[in-house]
């Protein structure tokens, strides 16, 4: 069953790439039925499956993945080829990208960066201020 769908009135351009709001379609998690969520460019960058969710200003493109029940929110950006997954959170301005991983019970958030090769897992919690 599909948990949200995407609003192609109200994106947003990051490069050459666009980015969909996203309205969530059923009740999980925090989420309400018609709660409007943060920007993916296509479903493949969030599960319909889990919990998982993308809110606030958020933004997930390229070939990046959100998924199980991670959650992605604040001005946070996840890109590349990245994976969010299990119960980690991003949020703030973090961003993850490359072929980075944050997964487990880990919190990527702050000005805090992952990238390249890097993973962020288990109940590590990763905040960069400036």
């Amino acid at each position: 069953m599909r948990k949200y769908e995407l609003l192609k009135d109200d994106t947003k351009m990051i490069g050459s790439h666009v980015l969909y709001r996203v309205r969530y379609l059923r009740d999980f998690a925090e989420i309400k039925s018609g709660d409007i969520g943060g920007y993916i460019e296509h479903e493949d960058n969030l599960s319909h499956d889990g919990n998982a969710y993308v809110s606030s200003d958020a933004r997930v493109y390229d070939d990046a993945r959100v998924y199980d029940d991670a959650r992605v929110f604040g001005d946070a950006q996840v890109f590349g080829d990245a994976r969010v997954l299990g119960n980690a959170l991003v949020f703030g301005n973090a961003q993850v990208s490359g072929n980075a991983r944050v997964l487990g019970n880990a919190w990527v958030f702050g000005n805090a960066q992952v990238s390249g090769n890097a993973w962020v897992y288990d109940d590590y919690v990763w905040e960069e201020n400036q």
